[in-house]
């Protein structure tokens, strides 16, 4: 049996203790209510959002949160990989691959044209296994906030 499968209501507890680490490796914080809001609009498919656990002996290492949206560019939807997380304890032993793996063949059984995410230039160790599994577009992103 895989170790990957959808996030489930059942998942939230361990779920969020994920996201709350990967929110501060990032230095951000979300209220209650957007991280509740998002771990249903992910159990959900709201808005085209999914998510996939790596979970091994009952304990969720790893998690992966994806999103469907129509481009401009293209008949079929891209899909935006959001977040990645794997617990510090098991980086480097495959997760996050097998987790980027599997939203690939989610996305191309969805027909979607493309796979794209961001990380952050400060994040080495992602970028080295990125260049792995992807090509760099080359883009910079800018962007306006205005409110969570």
């Amino acid at each position: 049996m895989t170790p990957i499968r959808k996030i489930e209501k059942r998942d939230y507890d361990q779920w969020l203790k994920l996201w709350n680490l990967y929110l501060e490796f990032y230095g951000h914080e979300l209220s209650d209510d957007v991280k509740l809001a998002t771990f249903q609009r992910i159990v959900h498919s709201n808005g085209g959002m999914r998510g996939f656990v790596y979970e091994k002996g009952g304990d969720i290492l790893g998690i992966v949160h994806f999103i469907y949206h129509a481009s401009t560019w293209s008949l079929g939807n891209y899909c935006y990989l959001q977040d990645l997380y794997v617990l510090k304890e098991h980086r480097k032993s495959g997760i996050a691959t097998e987790l980027i793996q599997a939203v690939y063949r989610d996305a191309e059984a969805a027909m979607a044209s493309r796979v794209y995410w961001l990380t952050h230039e400060s994040n080495r160790t992602a970028i080295t296994l990125y260049d792995k599994l992807a090509d760099n577009a080359g883009f910079i992103q800018f962007r306006k906030n205005f409110m969570q």
